[in-house]
Formats: C-alpha cells, sequence, structure tokens
C-alpha cells in the first residue's frame, strides 16, 4: 500500500499555509492538453490519505455526499483478509479542496458507509452533508463514478488530495490478480511509468482526462522490487504466473461500486450487479 501518513507538518498542508516539497516538486511537470480540465475540486484530504467527494450517477442533490478513499486509509486500520465494514459510526473529518487545491472547509463523516481491502482497496464514507449543501456553502459539485470499465490506453490523472498534486499518465493494463502480504485485489489498474505516487497518494481519484470521471482509486505500487510483500505487490495471471514491476503503481477499479449503491446513497449490496464483497 502507499504507506498512510501521519506527520506533524499536515495542518500546514490541509490550510494552506506553506508549500510542500511533493507539491513543490509536482510544479515541474509539463501541463498537458486534455479533453477535460482536470483539478482538485471535490478533492479531500485525510489525516493520513486522499480521497475525494463522489456520486454515482444516480445520485440526487439532496443524498448524503460520500468520500471515496482507501480500506487502508479507514482509522480502524487495516481490514484483514476477508474483512468488511458495514454503516460504522464515524466522526472522521475531511479538509474539501478547491479547483486550485486550496482547503475551503471541513466536511464530516456520520458513517463509514463501507470498507474492505478484499478484492479491491475501498473505503466509502457518508458525511453529515448533502451534494446540494456542499455546492450551495463551496461551489464544489461532487466527482462522479464511471459506471463503465477503463480501457487500456485511457489517460489518466491521479488527483491527491493530501499532497495538493497531480500525477499524469495512462492505463497501461490490467493485473488478473495483484497480491500484496496478507491482501489480494483483483483487476486492478496498471499505471504506466510516469505515475509516479507516493505515500500519501493513497486514497486519491484517479480521473479519467477524456471524461472527467472517476475510474479508479489510487492504492499501492512495488517500492523496493521485493515479490508480493507489504509495499512491494506483485502481479498474478489465470496461470498462477508471477510478475513483479519494480517501480510500477497501482490502482483498483471503482465502476464496480455503482450498482452496489442504493436510494439515498444507501450501500446495498444485495443489489443486482452489486459484486462487492459481503460481511
Amino acid at each position: 500500500m502507499k504507506k498512510p501518513l501521519v506527520g506533524a507538518f499536515l495542518s500546514v498542508l490541509l490550510l494552506g499555509a506553506g508549500v510542500a516539497p511533493a507539491a513543490a516538486a509536482g510544479t515541474t511537470d509539463a501541463p498537458q492538453v486534455r479533453a477535460k480540465a482536470v483539478n482538485f475540486a471535490g478533492t479531500v484530504a485525510l489525516s493520513n490519505c486522499s480521497g475525494s467527494v463522489v456520486r454515482v450517477p444516480a445520485s440526487q442533490p439532496d443524498d448524503p455526499a460520500l468520500v471515496l478513499s482507501n480500506g487502508h486509509c479507514l482509522e480502524t486500520g487495516f481490514p484483514g483478509p476477508g474483512q468488511v465494514l458495514l454503516n460504522r459510526s464515524s466522526t472522521r473529518s475531511f479538509t474539501l479542496l478547491n479547483a486550485a487545491g486550496s482547503g475551503v472547509g471541513t466536511l464530516r463523516a456520520s458513517k463509514i458507509a463501507y470498507g474492505t481491502m478484499t478484492d479491491t482497496d475501498v473505503s466509502l464514507y457518508q458525511l453529515t452533508r448533502t451534494y446540494a449543501q456542499i455546492e450551495s456553502s463551496y461551489g464544489i459539485k461532487a466527482l462522479e463514478l464511471d459506471s463503465a470499465r477503463p480501457a487500456q490506453g485511457t489517460a489518466i490523472t491521479v488527483a491527491s488530495g493530501y499532497w495538493k498534486r497531480m500525477y499524469s499518465c495512462a492505463v497501461d493494463g490490467f493485473a488478473y490478480r495483484l497480491k500484496e502480504g496478507s491482501w489480494t485485489w483483483k483487476d486492478s489498474v496498471r499505471y504506466t511509468s510516469a505515475c509516479q505516487t507516493i505515500g500519501g497518494t493513497s486514497g486519491s481519484p484517479v480521473i479519467s482526462d477524456t471524461t472527467g470521471k472517476v475510474v479508479a482509486v489510487n492504492n499501492t505500487g512495488n517500492e523496493d522490487g521485493q515479490r508480493c510483500t507489504d509495499n512491494n505487490p506483485c502481479e498474478v495471471d489465470e496461470n498462477g504466473a508471477v510478475t513483479v514491476r519494480k517501480g510500477i503503481n497501482y490502482a483498483q477499479q471503482t465502476y464496480g461500486i455503482v450498482p452496489c449503491v442504493g436510494p439515498g446513497n444507501q450501500i446495498d449490496l444485495n443489489r443486482t450487479g452489486c459484486a462487492l464483497p459481503k460481511p
């Protein structure tokens, strides 16, 4: 996993009172022409990770908003293999960013609507405010989860609210299974080498440059070239063959979340088409 961070300098990052080293480094990236203007609006900073305010196509303005991040970013610690958290009380706070990456307000969770590190690495928090209330207060709309699977070659941007930094690359391909320590994830997105994500980028939305929609959530990378160990995931194909790609980073697809969100933005794992792991 892209290790969650807990630093004494976090308050500086969240309040925008200074420029973090990684944010400064990000200014060296050459701008690219994009079909959609990808920016930080709707992203959030957690205490140790990144995230985003998201909606599914059927979400309504008066629905309680959702925040997407990683399962390994949960304040309750890493869920064990096979463990699923559903509708757990939470008062976690999130710093909401505007397009320029400045913190404009604090959002608060009412519960962990869903969280797991089995098959995928995802957390969804339900907030105390609706989409309409957030837009009214801050002029910021939620990012939409794409209901379609991304294609190989898709140009993407990983937008980290924690670091206020963007990483631009493309979908290089997909790992049938991605194994890291005790956890195994299915059909993971593999980035091209340009996305050199770091600790703290965990939970960042992976945004299609074509549609502006979220297609995945950033979660890990092979740091040292080790085989299938913590912070060194390996790819396992249908025949069990293992491939190690040092320095390559990965994300978990999010289109599978869409069928699991019912009326009122409630997570319903029994809905038609929902294949997220159950408790």
